[in-house]
């Protein structure tokens, strides 16, 4: 039997035929990535694994900062360590729970899943935007159960719901620059390896920045670094939609973050995903 000419299947679907004749569809690019937003948002809420990083993992640590921690700190510290300890979990919690994507990712690839929606009639970008967008608001999840917890340990908000709200979108950010790397290396081959990689930059984070200490009590050589790294930058804007104080020049300098990972690794991340799809 003769092959279906692809201008034929196009007349008949009413869609054009693309390079490998399949028609391409016309629905929007965000429309199609929201569907794909909705399927992760779905499978994640069945997945355990997930919800033990998204919900579970970050109340712990809070907890277990505050119960364990919040007296010796205090001391060293003219501010309650509540202040830090929530912008502090709020990012990390987020970062870590991002690798989640990066492992589901390694396993659509072996699965061939990836393949199968590469060949279907939508558009290709869909499913990384859709990645992208999932992300973001499980970041919103794991940063709005950190601050109601806070609230309920002594946090309070000096700025009203504009400082609440500004809190909120700090993690959301942060996760924007930082899950195209997680992609990179889950569609990479050493996808399932993506948990330990980033453990280990997540846990160095979450000690050599402002809000574990005040970065004058880490080592002068030291200081520089902790004052510049990312979540430090992302944690003082978070303190200051919180307390009020300067807010301008670390979230400048979170965005610029995030706007720096994004466009280093987002090439990579695509590039990267193509290939997965097409092996």
């Amino acid at each position: 039997m003769n092959a279906e000419n692809p201008v034929q299947s196009a007349e008949v679907t009413g869609k054009p035929a693309g390079d490998n004749g399949i028609p391409h569809a016309r629905g929007s690019l965000l429309s199609q990535s929201l569907v794909e937003t909705g399927r992760l948002l779905r499978r994640w809420s069945r997945q355990q694994e997930v919800m033990t990083s998204t919900l579970v993992l970050p109340i712990l640590l809070l907890l277990m900062f505050d119960l364990v921690l919040d007296r010796s700190l205090g001391i060293s510290s003219d501010a309650d360590p509540i202040y830090g300890f929530v912008p502090m979990i709020a990012i990390a919690g987020a970062m870590y729970g991002a690798m989640g994507t990066g492992l589901s990712l390694y396993g659509e690839r072996q699965s061939g899943l990836l393949r199968r929606f590469w060949v279907l009639p939508i558009h290709r970008s869909a499913g990384l935007l859709g990645r992208l967008l999932a992300e973001c608001v499980r970041a919103a999840v794991v940063a709005l159960a950190v601050i109601l917890l806070g609230l309920a340990l002594g946090l309070r908000f000096q700025q009203g719901w504009p400082g609440f709200f500004g809190a909120l979108a700090i993690p959301v950010l942060v996760i924007a620059g930082f899950t195209p790397m997680v992609i990179l290396v889950g569609v990479s081959r050493i996808g399932d390896k993506v948990v330990q990689l980033f453990a280990i930059v997540v846990l160095i984070g979450m000690f050599f920045n402002s809000g574990f200490v005040p970065v004058q009590n880490y080592p002068d050589w030291l200081q520089p670094i902790v004052r510049a790294q990312p979540m430090s930058c992302a944690i003082e804007a978070m303190r200051g939609f919180i307390l009020g104080g300067p807010v301008a020049t670390p979230l400048l300098q979170t965005v610029a973050w995030a706007l720096g990972l994004a466009a280093g690794f987002g090439a990579l991340a695509v590039r990267g995903y193509r290939a997965a799809a097409e092996s």
